[in-house]
């Protein structure tokens, strides 16, 4: 028999009051992290969510210790307790791209993104209703496909220009913030599953594309129209299996996220602005071999190729001068990123030092989901890191309250290819070399209630 309210039971009722107060102050701090949404890694997705999950690579299906499971498991939450999670990392990113061996001079060169700061705030909030019922939310953000390049000395045969032949500086600015209510429940001692609505608001701007007007549906939604929001829905749900305290196994699956069209750049993204976010899943493993030792493994496929705007071949563009007006930019079919499904492996282990602090160290490797003939239009959105290299730590102030540091290395990868310019007759024999490494620094605050 679970407890519930009674007339006398002014204990509960004023600690339920509390939980409430705490749930209206989450809601209210989800809010405030839409402007700050901005994280890549894998490729515009975070290697992890939680402070605990990106000190060990962004391993995150089967832990059971924060209460960011609307966006790793929602099936974790039921084993969380009452908790709140509230943290802030500093990400930077250095991206640059170079455009080198043509025949005309002036376009070759390089430039270097000045977009290399920023800091992304994250937060959780569980309630443990009842022992084998709780209700929580996940609040988290995706980018990272955000770019600024100065104005160059590039010749395109118009005066000076940004390195893709338009006026002034050239970039794209995306922020995904996604809150995730989310119901996890015991179907036995040993087994819960989970569900997570996924409420998504993106904003999306872009500059200095004006050298691709003539191949746009709609030249003026293609390029400085300002910010512009969309909003969309989806789901995530999850199962967890405690099998005993030496193993626990995990699933989850985030469907499409299907968002209202970017109108204000209809004439960019292909499906006349249209830009889902794309579907994920992953499997994962906790193994505890010895009391002081636990590791943790997760694989993760992410669906980039079956979102239009992103997965379509940047060499569509081609046909779209060749007549067919579905290939220009906006069109059905038109050019896109040409990014490729992926698939993600990471790893982690945490040591128990103290009975107050537990040290935690991790590694992540993606697939590439850049091919070398879609680097022109990839100079936006340069997401190339394959390989991450994180610690951690947890440290335990007393009782009801912790403080979890995060630190992340992302070594420099480049992808090289022939630049689309070859085909347009600015230039002949180009190649462009994009590439990126990251940096990412964080610290969290946990509360027990």
């Amino acid at each position: 028999m679970y407890e519930t309210e009674t007339g006398g039971n002014h204990g509960c009722a004023a600690k339920r009051m509390r939980m409430r107060n705490h749930a209206a102050a989450a809601i209210a701090a989800a809010g405030l992290l839409a402007p700050f949404a901005a994280q890549a890694t894998d490729g515009y997705l975070s290697h992890g969510y939680g402070m605990k999950s990106l000190g060990m690579g962004g391993a995150s299906v089967a832990r059971t210790d924060d209460t960011f499971g609307g966006a790793n498991n929602p099936a974790q939450m039921v084993w969380v307790g009452n908790r709140m999670d509230v943290g802030v990392s500093f990400f930077g990113p250095d991206r640059s791209a170079q455009r080198s061996g043509g025949s005309n001079p002036g376009m070759n060169g390089s430039t270097s993104s000045n977009s290399d700061s920023f800091y992304i705030p994250e937060f959780g909030f569980n309630h443990l209703y009842r022992p084998d019922l709780s209700f929580g939310v996940s609040v988290y953000g995706n980018g990272g496909m955000n770019t600024n390049y100065p104005q160059g000395n590039f010749n395109c045969g118009r005066g000076p220009a940004n390195i893709l032949c338009g006026s002034g500086g050239v970039g794209v600015d995306l922020q995904q913030l996604i809150v995730a209510p989310t119901i996890s429940w015991k179907i036995t001692p040993s087994q819960s599953i989970g569900i997570s609505p996924l409420l998504a608001e993106q904003r999306f701007k872009a500059w200095g594309l004006d050298a691709f007007s003539q191949m746009s549906t709609n030249p003026a939604a293609l390029t400085g129209t300002g910010y512009n929001y969309s909003f969309g829905a989806g789901v995530r749900i999850g199962y967890l299996w405690e099998a005993s305290p030496m193993f626990a196994v995990g699933a989850t699956y985030a469907s499409k996220i299907s968002t209202v069209n970017f109108h204000n750049y209809s004439g960019l993204f292909a499906g006349a602005g249209s830009f889902d976010i794309p579907a994920n899943f992953s499997v994962g493993i906790r193994v505890t071999p010895v009391q002081q030792w636990t590791v943790l493994a997760d694989a993760e496929r992410i669906q980039y190729g079956n979102v239009p705007s992103i997965a379509n071949p940047s060499a569509n563009i081609l046909q779209c001068a060749g007549g067919n007006a579905s290939y220009c930019l906006g069109g059905a079919n038109g050019a896109g990123f040409g990014w490729n499904n992926i698939t993600v492996l990471k790893i982690g282990v945490e040591f128990t030092a103290k009975p107050n602090l537990i040290l935690r160290a991790g590694y992540n490797h993606s697939q590439n989901p850049i091919s070398p003939s879609d680097v022109t239009f990839n100079i936006l959105a340069p997401g190339v890191v394959q390989n991450q290299y994180t610690i951690g730590a947890t440290y335990d102030i007393d009782k009801s309250n912790e403080i979890t540091f995060a630190a992340a290395y992302m070594p420099r990868n480049t992808v090289t290819g022939p630049s689309l310019f070859n085909s347009f007759g600015y230039t002949s024999g180009a190649n462009e070399t994009i590439g990126l490494s990251e940096k990412l620094f964080g610290i969290a605050w946990g509360r027990k209630f």
